[in-house]
């Protein structure tokens, strides 16, 4: 599933030459991290093609927090501007909404509080 999962990263967001490696390993931790994040009873294979895009979708948010850094540098009263991987947060959410009606309820609640 991992080769699926970096094929469609590919088809979805712009990488270059210089980052396949890195989505590569990108692609297999997001599909680990989504396995332990399963319903019991859940399998990957049992979420059809919802679990390789929300991989995806993850690995590409990774990749992209990745790009963050130095965008512009000048001497003259030092002026710096840094890139964050604005799109990152994006990527993560299409991910969670992907893949929620397979995923353990990680939400919150209230227990034990009087009303």
């Amino acid at each position: 599933m991992e080769e699926e999962i970096y094929q469609l990263a590919r088809q979805l967001g712009e990488v270059s030459e210089g980052e396949e490696e890195a989505l590569r390993t990108l692609c297999a931790g997001a599909e680990e991290e989504l396995r332990l994040r399963l319903r019991s009873g859940c399998t990957p294979e049992s979420c059809g093609k919802c679990f390789p895009l929300a991989a995806a979708w993850l690995a590409l948010g990774g990749l992209e927090g990745l790009r963050g850094g130095v965008t512009d540098f000048s001497a003259g009263d030092m002026r710096i501007s840094a890139r964050s991987g604005e799109g990152s947060a994006w990527y993560y959410a299409q991910a969670q909404r992907t893949l929620s009606p397979y995923l353990e309820d990680d939400g919150f609640c209230f227990r034990g509080v009087r009303g």
